[in-house]
């Protein structure tokens, strides 16, 4: 059996409501900045939901050319200008540092291209399928943010696309670390990308009763905040290059952190609402801190999934009293959904950047918008201000409709 490799991640991408690069997004959220405005995607009139956090003047052509951008949904341009952004961070060049058939692509999304299904339903409603466009069928699959990708990197390496909710972005990190650690690539360009602010889209969270009503988009998400009334929905993509240490020590690239944990588990519980006291998301915890190898003691700061809705905020805080036991209490922990809403696929992926910028930076950044505390949300959520300290681990959490629990652990090197 091969020696597992150690994974490190030397370059990061993002397209966020804070933010259309890593540095400003970073920016935005360690001021407390909310990505959240009013809902100007579509006529929400008639619709409960009046707020989210959308992607703000990003300009496209700075990553792809008109042709192959008709050729995309939303969703796909965020992936690909997040991942040419991620690898231009590394100071990598595929082909010359890395044999191309060594460079793979993991990428995850919750909804995937709903925006192109709902205008091709138009098409098909208007003029049937003759009037529908060529391309319909590939800006609708999940699968065309990974191959966009590998197309615009010329990776071609292992290929890949988890579907998971929410917990989408951080399993395409967790599965391409693996890849890499098993020896499969030397390097993995991963993510997770969204765009799912439709009229579907949003009115299935509205139907659902899951999304914030609060019309006021400074206030309409606070997690663990007892005046909390649901989620608010974002979009956006993340990517992080990871890189076997070997290969990121041959090129003396920077380091950003080490990727050390990863585990994911299903709750087999139900299929929107986390099974009591947040069983799964404790398995999933205390698996990925077994391969760490460290003890709980030595974790300096967790991003939570932290939605703002009431039972996922109880659960996740039960959930971590659970495991950390009486360190639950000393750890920092934050949900910076509170500013950049929840990007659904994309969220996992950008939260790990910012548990990999509070280790990079000794920054933790702040839950905003939270006033007055639920009782049953008790932790320290660094509420409404940054903070700074020295953060050599760090654990980020992901869950998910359908029962997935997936936790990511990141350590300074």
């Amino acid at each position: 059996m091969h020696e597992m490799k150690r994974v490190v991640v030397t370059g990061m991408g993002a397209v966020t409501p804070l933010g259309n690069s890593v540095q400003e997004t970073w920016q935005a959220a360690r001021n407390g900045v909310s990505g959240i405005g009013p809902l100007t995607r579509f006529d929400c009139t008639n619709f409960s939901a009046k707020t989210a956090a959308e992607v703000k003047q990003f300009d496209l052509s700075n990553y792809m050319k008109v042709n192959d951008r008709h050729r995309m949904d939303r969703f796909a341009q965020y992936a690909v200008a997040a991942s040419l952004m991620a690898v231009n961070d590394a100071e990598i060049s595929i082909g010359k540092d890395v044999p191309y058939e060594r460079v793979g692509v993991w990428f995850g999304t919750a909804i995937g291209g709903i925006e192109s299904f709902e205008e091709s339903c138009r098409s098909l409603q208007e003029g049937g399928y003759t009037n529908l466009y060529p391309f319909a069928t590939t800006t609708v699959i999940c699968n065309m943010a990974s191959s966009q990708v590998s197309i615009a990197l010329g990776a071609k390496g292992i290929n890949a696309c988890t579907v998971l909710s929410c917990a989408s972005g951080a399993n395409a990190i967790g599965d391409a670390f693996r890849a890499i650690q098993r020896g499969e690539a030397d390097v993995m360009i991963a993510g997770g990308s969204e765009a799912s602010l439709t009229p579907l889209g949003i009115g299935a969270f509205c139907a659902m009763g899951a999304i914030s009503s609060n019309p006021d988009p400074k206030t309409a998400c606070r997690p663990f905040d007892k005046q909390r009334d649901g989620l608010v929905m974002g979009e956006g993509a993340g990517a992080l290059v990871l890189e076997s240490l070997d290969s990121a020590l041959k090129r003396e690239a920077r380091i950003y952190g080490e990727i050390v944990g990863y585990a994911t588990v299903g709750d087999a519980y139900h299929i929107t609402s986390p099974a009591p006291g947040g069983e799964g998301s404790v398995r999933a915890m205390e698996l990925a801190l077994q391969e760490s190898k460290l003890a709980k003691k030595d974790i300096d700061y967790i991003n939570a999934h932290g939605t703002s809705t009431v039972y996922n905020d109880k659960f996740e805080t039960q959930a971590l009293k659970t495991f950390l036991q009486e360190h639950a209490y000393c750890v920092p922990i934050s949900s910076t959904k509170s500013m950049t809403g929840h990007m659904m696929g994309a969220a996992g992926a950008v939260e790990a950047i910012f548990s990999l910028l509070a280790i990079y930076t000794g920054i933790i950044p702040p839950t905003i918008n939270l006033e007055n505390a639920d009782p049953d949300c008790d932790l320290d959520y660094v509420p409404n201000l940054a903070r700074e300290k020295k953060v050599k681990t760090a654990l980020s959490n992901a869950l998910g409709f359908g029962g997935h629990n997936t936790s990511l652990i990141f350590q300074a090197i």
